[in-house]
């Protein structure tokens, strides 16, 4: 696993319904989501256009939902060491989930929260290659990563001590605070901001690469979902929409401005 530490490696959606699932996301983001299983337990691979993958569809059992699990996108960070990751976590405030194991062939994984309770993966990659989930502007990849937290400077402070990010820039947005974007290693992957008091649950939100804005949010409409903004001209000239998917999971696309 080369990419950079604190690099983010893989993107899981949790959710009831894999098959509907497949066919909101196939048809919005223009994916091919595993029709079947590749294993024994239902995890399913999300391809893009290039033959890659941006990661996976893992269905929620009855039993996870009846102990409070939730359909949700979540992001996988790369370290090096998961286990000294983890320890790191709790010192600096964060909470263990699920406790590092390995999946042979894949890699070691552990489930955590930051300290506003935010959760997401660690993991070492059993493969020597680069994750390419996450590609700025990559058709089907993620190209942003964006933090709404009710402690920002708390967040903030808690990705660099864990993970070595650093906050080289900007953005004022009057009463809501700064945006402040988030480097790892050498590459800016996103930003993060205060949670507005009327905006959906502190979370990450995952904004994946479409060839067509217009199109992408008429389809979201079509499909089941709700677009909740946009879509919108951002700094650098693309253009985003927020959704919900069928199951009010929250994403956001990116493409191409006019």
């Amino acid at each position: 696993m080369p990419n950079p530490e604190g690099t983010p490696i893989w993107y899981e959606l949790m959710t009831a319904d894999p098959d509907a699932s497949k066919a909101f996301y196939d048809e919005v983001i223009d994916w091919t989501v595993e029709a079947q299983p590749s294993g024994e337990m239902d995890y399913r691979m999300i391809g893009t256009a290039d033959g890659g993958m941006v990661g996976g569809v893992f269905r929620l059992t009855d039993e996870m939902i009846a102990g409070g699990a939730k359909p949700t996108w979540l992001f996988y960070i790369g370290v090096r060491d998961v286990d000294a990751s983890v320890e790191k976590i709790k010192a600096e405030g964060g909470k263990v989930m699920m406790p590092p194991w390995d999946i042979p062939g894949v890699g070691r994984i552990a489930m955590v929260t930051d300290p506003q309770g935010i959760p997401f993966y660690v993991m070492r990659g059993a493969s020597d290659d680069s994750s390419t989930a996450f590609d700025r502007m990559g058709m089907g990849k993620c190209n942003w990563n964006e933090l709404s937290t009710p402690d920002q400077a708390g967040a903030n402070a808690f990705y660099a001590a864990v993970f070595g990010w650093t906050y080289p820039d900007k953005m004022p947005m009057g009463d809501m605070g700064d945006y402040i974007f988030v480097q790892a290693g050498d590459q800016t992957i996103g930003a993060t901001m205060n949670r507005p008091a009327d905006s959906p649950p502190a979370a990450w939100r995952f904004y994946f690469r479409a060839p067509d804005i217009e199109a992408a949010a008429a389809k979201v409409t079509k499909s089941g979902g709700t677009v909740h903004a946009g879509p919108m001209e951002v700094p650098g000239g693309d253009r985003i929409i927020v959704a919900s998917d069928p199951h009010g999971v929250m994403f956001g696309v990116v493409g191409p401005g006019q």
